[in-house]
């Protein structure tokens, strides 16, 4: 079973976890860490963002081998897990969704594969939808517009990302990438995270063994199919559309990123002015899509300066950086299966 640490006892692991109002679902969390298989000390850090439900203190009463960091205002979660990290003593850090449980032998697993790797990388699980049950992914690979084509191949490790519900990476590569832009807000920051390991010559690998159960899209809402119809919200796709363009612009090598960025805006303009005709409304067309270019414009000259340092450290063939994706359209394949997908 898990060793929790000693007051002289340095943990293998730290497991980070983010909550915001998770009273619902943090008990479940908590307790897939505490009941793991394995025989090496795991310390427990988690950052509460100001909830308004109870959740810490019921942390701090419940669980005291938890190591509880509270914000005085909501910082968001890319403030939140930098600061779980800088606090965290392990050589290993998972990042965990406070929606997410552990399968028994996951740190096992993780721990077991990271050791096998001659260089450090970030690892992931399969990833199981808590509802039904189902496998969700084995990591995700891309399209050519970086959204997430999800990876059901156990046979098939190097991927474009791992979710980051629940994402293991060496303390010492965290602090060598520099963790995440605590810009970005949340969405997206664990893609462009493994982007930036892979620009830089690391792995990014999903284990096809163990997993972990998640009640996707409880933070954000939608990011789920129901009744055959993809669901989303307004939060969730503004976040999305505008920090993929982000990890677009500081990671694509050229010459494939003046190519397929001018195209990415296109059509970016494109499905929001058909969305908006198709819903007889212009706040989508408003909110999401020229929000996202308003954003680039606001954010070019750190958009620059970042891409020029990113770029100068690239440790991988320009084209080989590409080899995780896949070149059909994502979205064209989900509107062919599900139809025009509901924004709530």
């Amino acid at each position: 079973m898990m060793r929790h640490c000693g007051s002289n006892q340095m943990p293998l692991i730290s497991v980070c976890i983010a909550n915001y109002n998770g009273m619902a679902m943090i008990d479940d969390c908590l307790r897939s860490v505490l009941e793991q298989d394995c025989g090496f000390p795991v310390e427990i850090i988690v950052h509460d963002d100001t909830s308004t439900d109870g959740s810490a203190q019921h942390i701090r009463a419940a669980y005291p081998e938890v190591i509880l960091l509270e914000s005085s205002d909501n910082a968001g979660f890319c403030f939140a897990n930098n600061r779980m990290v800088e606090r965290a003593s392990g050589e290993f850090v998972l990042l965990l969704n406070n929606d997410a449980a552990l399968f028994p032998d996951a740190l096992a697993t993780l721990f077991q594969a990271a050791q096998n790797i001659d260089r450090p990388a970030i690892l992931g699980l399969p990833q199981y939808d808590a509802n039904s049950g189902e496998l969700v992914d084995i990591g995700c690979l891309f399209d050519p517009f970086l959204n997430p084509v999800p990876n059901l191949d156990p046979d098939r490790n190097e991927v474009g990302m791992v979710i980051g519900a629940c994402f293991w990476i060496p303390r010492r590569l965290w602090n060598e990438l520099g963790g995440f832009p605590e810009w970005f807000g949340s969405i997206a920051e664990d893609m462009y995270l493994c982007c930036r390991a892979r620009l830089a010559g690391y792995a990014v690998r999903a284990l096809p063994v163990s997993g972990y159960r998640h009640w996707q899209g409880k933070s954000f809402g939608g990011n789920r199919v129901a009744e055959n119809r993809l669901s989303t919200t307004y939060r969730r796709r503004v976040l999305s559309e505008r920090n993929k363009s982000f990890v677009m612009v500081l990671t694509y090598p050229a010459p494939a990123f003046h190519c397929i960025f001018p195209l990415h805006l296109a059509l970016l303009l494109t499905e929001g002015a058909v969305l908006a005709l198709l819903k007889f409304r212009w706040a989508p067309f408003r909110e999401i899509y020229l929000a996202c270019l308003k954003s680039l414009w606001h954010e070019r000259v750190r958009l620059r300066l970042l891409r020029r340092e990113l770029q100068a450290q690239r440790n991988i063939g320009r084209w080989r950086f590409f080899g995780v994706f896949r070149w059909l359209p994502h979205k064209l394949r989900l509107l062919l299966k599900h139809g025009v997908p509901q924004i709530q």
